[in-house]
């Protein structure tokens, strides 16, 4: 009986620091193509604003001159990649979850971060293929001239910065019911993208619009890929804190209400 209560009550070995690194790699590699395989993801995402700099970027900004094509190319990237953050993450949290597939990852023997570390990467290469995107139009067909700094600059502004709206894409999902994500995140996104001057630049807008434009982190967002392009020379740290700040605390909270609802 004793001898039965000790091995009960013995730990389990801890996993092999290789084996939780092939978990992690192959969750996230699992969540990438996934989602990099389905048409109804990627093609939105890419078409949306590849569309709208076509339009504005492209054939407008030959009018306006190569200014107005960079500008637009900062403020449309941050725009598509908000929607893998956005999308990506909340509508398919908010479905597992009630589909029951989060509950039953959670009895898989893997490591319980590599579920959302998954989803990240994969916010993150689809961000990636966004900005490269409008790059090449940018490029090709606007003839804008950046330097190889610009380009990584804006490329790691992309990629990096579709990590806040993962963490509010998280918090929506864990709140909003599989069948209401995807009209919910419409009634953030859209109008955080229109308020934010992602659609045209603040100055056109009205004045107390300007004015509460720094309340969205998508704002923050764009004064950063503006910084990477040339076009915005105020302190970029102030705005990278933002993001960050809000990245933690929606992160936080959308932890917090796993761990209570699931």
């Amino acid at each position: 009986m004793n001898a039965v209560a000790v091995v009960a009550a013995s730990p389990a070995p801890a996993m092999p620091l290789r084996r939780v690194f092939g978990a992690y790699l192959a969750e996230a590699r699992s969540e990438c193509l996934r989602y990099l395989r389905a048409p109804g993801f990627l093609l939105p995402i890419l078409l949306f604003p590849g569309l709208f700099y076509l339009v504005f970027g492209v054939l407008m900004g030959r009018s306006e001159g190569a200014d107005a094509a960079r500008y637009l190319l900062a403020s449309y990237s941050i725009f598509g990649v908000m929607s893998p953050g956005l999308f990506g993450f909340g509508v398919s949290l908010a479905l597992e979850r009630d589909g029951g597939l989060l509950t039953w990852k959670r009895a898989l023997p893997m490591p319980p971060g590599a579920y959302l570390l998954g989803k990240m990467l994969m916010a993150m290469v689809a961000a990636a293929v966004v900005v490269l995107m409008l790059l090449a139009m940018a490029t090709g067909l606007a003839h804008v001239a950046l330097a190889p700094r610009q380009v990584v600059a804006l490329l790691g502004s992309g990629v990096l910065g579709v990590l806040p709206f993962c963490a509010l894409g998280m918090l929506v999902g864990t709140l909003i019911k599989g069948q209401g994500a995807p009209g919910m995140l419409q009634l953030v996104y859209l109008p955080m993208s229109f308020l934010s001057g992602l659609w045209f630049p603040l100055p056109m807008m009205p004045t107390f619009l300007q004015r509460v434009a720094p309340a969205w982190p998508s704002y923050h967002l764009d004064r950063v890929a503006l910084g990477a392009v040339g076009l915005a020379h105020d302190a970029m740290l102030p705005h990278v804190l933002v993001l960050a700040g809000f990245a933690a605390v929606c992160f936080a909270l959308a932890v917090r209400r796993l761990r209570r609802v699931g």
